[in-house]
């Protein structure tokens, strides 16, 4: 199991990069340009980053998105930080398998932004996306 610290390093950045995808409002440009540039730093493959979507920041972000109260005002990057770090400190056995297997409820109502993200990352890759 990875420490704290060394998960920061490794996601932290990316982490925080992907966060706008579950918000109230639609990304701008600026949020999906922001996006891109981030995940190319980590080089990570379309299935990888599928992954991270799914399994390390679905469960965490989708709490926020479905919420009735509105916890993206008082939000904060730390307390993110925090609860990713400690989810994903934990997701490995039933855990992770559980994750997997709810990952297309959790990732539901984001989809379409994630979609347009990874065509936006294929086209920035020179890679053509599919239609």
């Amino acid at each position: 199991m990875k420490d704290a610290q060394t998960l920061v390093d490794e996601r932290g950045d990316l982490w925080l990069a992907l966060a706008p995808l579950w918000l109230e409002r639609e990304p701008r440009e600026t949020d999906y340009a922001r996006m891109v540039a981030v995940i190319e730093r980590h080089e990570l493959s379309l299935e990888q980053l599928e992954w991270v979507f799914r399994l390390e920041l679905a469960p965490v972000l989708t709490r926020y998105q479905m919420s009735v109260a509105d916890n993206w005002r008082d939000f904060n990057d730390y307390r993110l930080m925090r609860q990713l770090v400690a989810h994903n400190r934990r997701l490995r056995g039933w855990r992770k398998g559980f994750w997997t297997l709810f990952s297309g409820l959790t990732t539901m109502v984001t989809r379409p932004r994630w979609n347009t993200l990874m065509t936006r990352l294929m086209v920035a890759r020179g890679e053509t996306p599919p239609r």
